[in-house]
């Protein structure tokens, strides 16, 4: 895996500018306001990547669609369920193909596989800004321009469940609270899904990347209320009726820790001094992690909502996200109909 995206998790008229194969043209169909595809690029047989322009960023970014069987079918009318995988802070979705290979997952080939970018610890959220507004306004982007987007022109059905890693596991989860009937299961591998319980863990790591840590949601005191709209945790009965898998491990070395695997990279801030880390723990971050999924799974049981977890000993890092999107793809798929 990149180690720029290892670092960070821790803490752009249709123009057909295509590299190898020539990518069939979309479907008559209106695209979204606030949209344009810039460049349609195949990446092998079946993955086809994006260029955006966005309103809602400011800026360009990228979709990267895994296509199923039959995908080029879509022209005559053809709709396929979608399985939504939301990146960590890195906002890289090259990580579902470059670090998990998810393209050779024989069970993924009749859905569309939706993997969008996101600016640099974007947090699936649409930044307050000192109450400005504005860009980033990430959730603006994925859920109001990218996915009419796809429904229109790519294929996507109505059907949609979604999985993340680290924020992206905040993002399946806070996307699904905040837009009831949006997706029929999600999972949170290591998810940011309680951050009001450690905001200083969320400022810290904006700081570290050098981000104005009001701009997101402002203070957590101040901007409570913004704090709790956007925690998932303050809505459990909007996520009735969605199926919850929430996996985490608990910052100590685990089974898929290699012999003499380092501690994370030391961000200032992150730590509670008057709550320390026990002497083991080797990925700060992943025990907190662990502490906000052991709440939510809590929470939201307490609530009626149906939940599944796995909880282990293990770090923040790739290969466990990469075994527990594998444990939790069957029942995700289920909830499409596959």
């Amino acid at each position: 895996m990149s180690m720029a995206r290892k670092v960070i998790a821790w803490g752009a008229a249709l123009l057909l500018l295509v590299t190898g194969t020539a990518a069939a043209a979309a479907p008559p169909g209106e695209r979204p306001p606030g949209i344009r595809v810039t460049e349609e690029r195949w990446i092998g047989d079946r993955l086809l990547e994006l260029t955006v322009r966005s309103a809602a960023l400011g800026g360009v970014g990228t979709v990267r669609l895994l296509t199923p069987d039959g995908w080029e079918d879509r022209g005559r009318g053809e709709r396929w369920p979608v399985l939504y995988l939301l990146a960590g802070g890195h906002g890289d979705p090259k990580a579902w193909t470059e670090d998990y290979a998810v393209e050779r997952l024989p069970q993924l080939r009749d859905v569309l596989v939706v993997m969008p970018s996101m600016p640099v610890f974007g947090f699936y959220s649409d930044w307050w800004n000192g109450g400005a507004g504005g860009a980033p306004r990430v959730e603006t982007f994925h859920l109001d321009e990218v996915r009419p987007l796809l429904e229109r022109l790519y294929g996507a059905g109505g059907r949609r469940v979604a999985a993340g890693e680290s924020q992206g596991g905040f993002g399946a989860l806070t996307y699904a609270a905040r837009n009831p009937g949006l997706f029929r299961a999600v999972a949170g591998l290591s998810g940011y899904v309680h951050p009001l319980q450690h905001p200083r863990a969320v400022r810290a790591g904006l700081d570290y990347l050098g981000l104005d840590r009001s701009a997101l949601w402002g203070d957590p005191v101040a901007q409570r209320r913004i704090w709790q709209d956007h925690d998932p945790y303050y809505r459990p009965e909007r996520l009735r009726g969605v199926e919850v898998h929430l996996s985490s491990g608990d910052g100590r070395a685990g089974v898929l820790d290699p012999p003499g695997t380092e501690p994370d990279p030391h961000v200032p801030g992150l730590e509670d001094p008057d709550d320390l880390f026990p002497a083991d723990v080797l990925s700060p971050t992943e025990a907190i992690m662990g502490a906000e999924n052991r709440a939510m799974a809590s929470r939201l049981r307490a609530h009626g909502v149906a939940v599944t977890t796995h909880f282990y000993r293990g770090t923040h890092s790739p290969p466990y996200w990469e075994r527990e999107l594998r444990g939790a793809l069957p029942a995700l798929l289920r909830a499409l109909g596959r």
